[in-house]
């Protein structure tokens, strides 16, 4: 069997989390728990990036554009630009604790699940929901260029209210 005819379930389409540096013991503290995850992940914990991964990681599975992590912060009165959010987000998903899903060209969101799913957008709200299903397969993979080998597979259907 052909590399690119494998089946691509959740197991073979993940990236490891956490690849960077220790496994982070967590105690459900959401202050002690993201000072963890960044050290783990070789993460300096400076007070801009504990304060926005409080806001990420503090509310379970979110899907966020930097721009509703900035409102989020702009409210909560944490002193940031949008550049900086920008900067932090990038440097998350660099380590490995957010997961990039693009939508389409103009608008990306950050999933603080980085395990291997799917997605739902509803363009309507504007909203990425997470597939529930965890054993749905994408039978088939294209053949991949020389030299070039899969890296993920992000799938996002695209829902909109029936007329």
């Amino acid at each position: 069997m052909r590399d690119n005819d494998r089946v691509l379930n959740e197991e073979a389409v993940g990236s490891e989390p956490h690849a960077k540096g220790r496994q982070p013991a967590l105690t459900g503290c959401p202050w002690h728990d993201v000072n963890e995850m960044l050290q783990a992940a070789g993460l300096r914990p400076t007070r801009q990036r504990m304060a926005l991964g409080w806001l990420l990681f503090g509310k379970g599975a979110r899907h966020l554009t930097a721009e509703m992590l900035y409102e989020e912060a702009t409210l909560a009165k944490v002193p940031v630009s949008l550049a900086t959010v920008y900067n932090t987000l990038n440097q998350l998903t660099d380590a490995g604790l957010l997961r990039q899903v693009s939508v389409d060209g103009t608008k990306t969101y950050f999933d603080t699940n980085v395990s291997a799913h799917h997605h739902f957008y509803l363009e309507n709200n504007h909203e990425l929901v997470d597939i529930p299903d965890p054993h749905l397969v994408l039978q088939k993979m294209p053949d991949v260029p020389e030299g070039y080998e899969i890296a993920r597979v992000d799938m996002v259907v695209r829902l909109r209210k029936k007329r």
